[in-house]
């Protein structure tokens, strides 16, 4: 029998409705904690004519254990014109378990992968890969040894030291680095001190659950590996060389220690300033000499190297800035580097000089609640350490007593804090994604994603280390401002939570980016002397769409001629803050 075409057409056009409306799950795929925030985010292709309710299913039992109704709709037309999204909240069930998300949506029901509750889930699961990664990412094959042992200097003629150790800088690049993008001024990132500082940090937060999981000798031995790295990075002259450049060259002698600028144009200038990677590294060499531990120095070594440094930056730093200012990297980089060695030696020294580090970002606060980069109006964005600003002044907050201090330091923080949840809430945003505000063609503007026309020329990449970083501002400075030393406020911990959350699976693209766990992880990636990707490694992650300079869109590529590293590429800082984030989430627990 012949249909009408209009009844054909009805009866298709319903049909593709209902697919349509087949529901995704985007949630965390290796855990959550039994105490904290636990949120899943479930999309349809057209809104839900009704409430809806979701599942928690035991998949031991097979049994639903909780069931809760979806809150949204929401939308983000930037990324996915269209779609709706809902978020499915299971804060209150705490029972440990491996557990999935269902939904049923006009008759069909997804799932999400499974994951576990348990309490201090992410750190129990994660942090022994996270130190397998790094010993993985070790510079220590033989051809690597040989030449970094013997490690010439741009421009330094037959001039040689000794550099050998550290790790290699990325699952597609051996080079390593203190800092890089260091003649951006505003873009360097902190990358071999700030993993020896963030390792430190985990084994001083969480000593009792490192040594119940039998990995705390193994941390500890791998930060001491990182400093002995930075005891030999330290010149006879006091400062630190910046940068051993592999040129991404396959012969180990083409490496040198040099100065860095775009598209691999090599100088010089390799002397790392506070912002380059001094001041971690100062940071770094001062808290691990309270440790009484040795590598192959002592911890005297480590104190007397910390002190030289700094003493030396005090002098030259400006020469060393690539613009010849300090600007709010110095400041919050040599506050933290104040503030170990005023902790590790009680000098007044440096009680004064973390004083005035900790003044200076605070002046450095504008009205809305972000910092002010520079001396005029560039908003402070940072695609891997966002949140250090907060981190370096709540670890001066360790230390300080004075009660003006304290407030004005505690004031800075709240504004800091204040404004991640206001510019990220502003917009309809069921992920969570942490929003900054950036300066774009003379004109502040917010948005998800960096800006990919920056100072730098050509330097954007996934902001994974951002989202820990912020989650780890979220909950130390959280502590501190509103709980007096309790866990964070709620909208803190949700919102450190989601960053987290975002990085293991609850994103658009549902990728893992914690290499070998999850259901999917980025493609591996080959690198020189047998490094690549490694388990426990986190790669760059997603992106504002490539083609808008502002940042703006989504993207994510495994291939892109060869520019695929920007979203699939493991990256040693990510590593580090996301170690942080799931410390700062066990701590005091």
């Amino acid at each position: 029998m012949k249909l009408p075409v209009a009844f054909l057409f009805a009866v298709l056009s319903n049909l593709w409705l209902t697919a349509m409306a087949q529901p995704t799950i985007y949630a965390n795929q290796i855990g959550f904690d039994s105490k904290g925030p636990k949120i899943a985010v479930i999309s349809t292709d057209k809104p839900l004519a009704r409430k809806t309710i979701f599942n928690l299913i035991n998949t031991t039992t097979g049994k639903a254990v909780f069931t809760g109704v979806l809150s949204g709709p929401a939308s983000i037309d930037e990324w996915t014109p269209g779609k709706s999204y809902y978020q499915a909240d299971f804060s209150a069930f705490q029972k440990t378990g491996k557990y999935r998300i269902t939904a049923t949506v006009e008759g069909k029901t997804s799932a999400s992968f499974p994951f576990t509750i348990e309490e201090n889930a992410l750190a129990h699961l994660t942090i022994s890969s996270i130190i397998h990664y790094y010993n993985k990412q070790r510079a220590n094959t033989p051809q690597e040894l040989e030449a970094d042992s013997h490690m010439k200097l741009q421009g330094g003629g037959d001039k040689t030291v000794d550099m050998h150790g550290g790790w290699c800088d990325a699952s597609g690049d051996v080079s390593k680095y203190f800092s890089h993008l260091a003649y951006a001024n505003f873009m360097s990132p902190q990358q071999t001190p700030l993993v020896v500082w963030s390792m430190e940090s985990a084994s001083e937060a969480i000593p009792g659950l490192l040594e119940k999981w039998n990995i705390k000798d193994s941390l500890d031995n791998e930060a001491l590996y990182g400093a002995d790295y930075m005891m030999r990075a330290l010149s006879k002259d006091d400062y630190f060389y910046m940068i051993i450049f592999s040129y991404f060259n396959k012969d180990p002698n083409a490496r040198r220690i040099v100065g860095l600028r775009a598209n691999s144009i090599t100088t010089d200038e390799y002397q790392a300033a506070f912002r380059e990677g001094g001041g971690m590294a100062i940071a770094a060499l001062a808290r691990i000499s309270q440790w009484k531990k040795h590598g192959e120095y002592t911890s005297q070594q480590y104190l007397d190297a910390a002190k030289r440094a700094f003493a030396h930056l005090l002098v030259n730093n400006i020469k060393y800035d690539d613009d010849g200012r300090e600007n709010v990297i110095d400041d919050y980089s040599a506050l933290m580097a104040a503030t170990e060695l005023w902790i590790a030696t009680n000098d007044n020294l440096y009680r004064d000089e973390a004083r005035k580090r900790a003044q200076n970002l605070s002046k450095r606060m504008s009205p809305d609640g972000y910092f002010i980069a520079n001396d005029a109006n560039r908003p402070y964005w940072h695609a891997s350490d966002a949140g250090l600003p907060v981190v370096a002044l709540s670890r001066y907050l360790t230390k300080e007593k004075d009660e003006a201090m304290r407030t004005t330091a505690l004031n800075t923080i709240k504004k800091a804090l204040d404004y991640n949840l206001a510019v990220t809430n502003k917009v309809s945003n069921p992920f969570g994604y942490a929003r900054q505000s950036f300066l774009y063609k003379g004109a502040v503007k917010a948005g998800f994603f960096i800006p990919h026309d920056n100072e730098t020329g050509w330097w954007w990449q996934g902001e994974n280390a951002r989202l820990g970083s912020l989650a780890t501002a979220a909950l130390v400075g959280g502590k501190l401002v509103y709980n007096n030393n309790k866990p964070a406020k709620d909208s803190l911990a949700v919102f450190a939570s989601q960053q987290v959350s975002w990085v293991l699976g609850c994103n658009p693209y549902s990728m893992c980016f914690m290499y070998g766990f999850g259901k999917n992880n980025v493609p591996y990636m080959h690198s020189n002397f047998g490094h690549g990707s490694e388990r426990g490694g986190i790669s760059n992650g997603i992106t504002g769409k490539k083609e808008n300079g502002d940042g703006s869109g989504i993207d994510y590529k495994t291939e892109d001629n060869g520019n695929e590293w920007r979203w699939t590429e493991q990256w040693i800082p990510h590593a580090a803050w996301f170690l942080q984030a799931i410390t700062a989430m066990a701590e005091g627990k």
